[in-house]
């Protein structure tokens, strides 16, 4: 499925036809498990692993995961408050950390496994996005690693970390996630959601995906 053949906050996801397919199969799996129906085996688990170069999106494609799994609908329909709420970084039950220096220290690690022990407030799930996982100390590691191994039963651990370098994320840890692994955008993706999404000039937006390399944030600031 291309990006503009999806629906909802998929469109979003830029260029990563594998990954989506894998996210949407686990969202929908995670709301047959909700409603307490039969979901089919392996597709939904707690603890996430998205990894792709600079510009692939990969905290785009974390959160638009969080946002399928609060959807009412379990698709990521764009309508409903939860997706609303979580693309726009205000669902009570999506937490967000972005190292603020070099490093995640293990006292906001605690902080963060603690608050997303307990269960969902208005939301389907207690979700946990962590960008750039590859900066937890070696404490907080430990910290966020219990969690993984004993997680709740509505906690979802969605990690990102640059796949230059997903080493420095530790490997119990990586052992316990299922990876996704993003792509660089092909130019025509980065293009089509220009102009789609931002409303830019088709031409304008050729260029500015033909010289960003296959960077999204960058292409949308040299359009626009």
């Amino acid at each position: 499925m291309t990006t503009t053949e999806r629906i909802g906050v998929w469109n979003q996801v830029v260029g990563q036809e594998a990954a989506v397919e894998t996210l949407t199969s686990a969202a929908s799996a995670a709301a047959k498990i909700v409603a307490g129906e039969p979901a089919p085996p392996g597709a939904m688990t707690h603890a996430w692993l998205l990894t792709g170069p600079p510009g692939s999106g990969r905290s785009v494609a974390a959160r638009t995961f969080a946002a399928a799994l609060q959807c009412s609908t379990g698709t990521g329909c764009d309508a409903c408050p939860g997706c609303h709420t979580t693309m726009a970084g205000t669902h009570a039950d999506v937490r967000l950390v972005v190292p603020e220096g070099l490093s995640i220290s293990v006292a906001e690690m605690r902080a963060l496994v603690q608050a997303a022990a307990r269960r969902p407030t208005t939301g389907n799930w207690q979700v946990v996005i962590i960008e750039d996982a590859d900066r937890l100390t070696e404490g907080a590691s430990n910290a966020l690693l219990k969690a993984v191994e004993e997680p709740p039963d509505r906690t979802v651990f969605l990690l990102c970390a640059p796949s230059d370098h997903p080493e420095d994320v530790s490997v119990t840890i990586r052992s316990r996630c299922r990876l996704v692994t993003l792509r660089t955008p092909a130019p025509e993706a980065i293009a089509d959601v220009l102009v789609r999404r931002d409303h830019v000039d088709p031409e304008r937006a050729h260029w500015a995906a033909s010289v960003c390399g296959g960077h999204v944030g960058r292409a949308r600031r040299l359009a626009t």
